[in-house]
């Protein structure tokens, strides 16, 4: 997979394995800033959940990697017997703008439906702009009245049906 001249990897890993740690970090600085809560506090959250709920088989954790950087990843749990969720859906600040979050939710969306699923659930942060243009742009469903103030919404709850394209002879 390339993006630009450099050359994009997509790696199954695990919540504690070395290429996530900066994502998740950089991830929970985020979310401390935009949320005015403790950077400790967010961090421990993100990388003390039970990993294996991102694991197989009912889980993904998939982190893109250029040149040996992690520079994106998301993840998926299930929801329920057909829905996956997908959480932790990160772009490192330094690789913004190129695409990668568009490519993160592509892959995530093929290893769900090969997991069986045939639904995607998730929800951002009302202070997450980029988020809801992302998912909407990705051709999700905002389960939510979008003429309301974010803030007045809280989370918002988007879902996508997976449809399984025929292969032609």
């Amino acid at each position: 997979m390339r993006a630009g001249s450099r050359r994009l990897e997509v790696r199954t890993v695990t919540q504690d394995d070395p290429l996530a740690e900066p994502l998740l970090e950089e991830l929970a600085y985020e979310y401390s800033t935009r949320y005015e809560r403790p950077f400790e506090e967010q961090f421990e959250a993100l990388t003390t959940h039970p990993g294996e709920e991102f694991a197989p088989p009912d889980g993904a954790l998939l982190i893109l990697v250029e040149d040996g950087e992690p520079v994106a990843g998301g993840a998926f749990r299930r929801y329920d017997e057909t829905t996956a969720e997908l959480k932790r859906i990160w772009t490192s600040a330094g690789h913004r703008r190129r695409g990668l979050g568009r490519i993160v939710l592509a892959e995530l969306e093929v290893e769900a439906m090969m997991r069986g699923y045939t639904r995607i659930y998730l929800t951002t942060g009302w202070r997450q702009p980029e988020a809801v243009a992302l998912y909407l742009a990705a051709d999700y469903t905002a389960l939510f009245d979008p003429t309301r103030p974010s803030e007045e919404i809280g989370p918002h709850p988007f879902e996508k049906h997976l449809i399984r394209k025929a292969h032609s002879a």
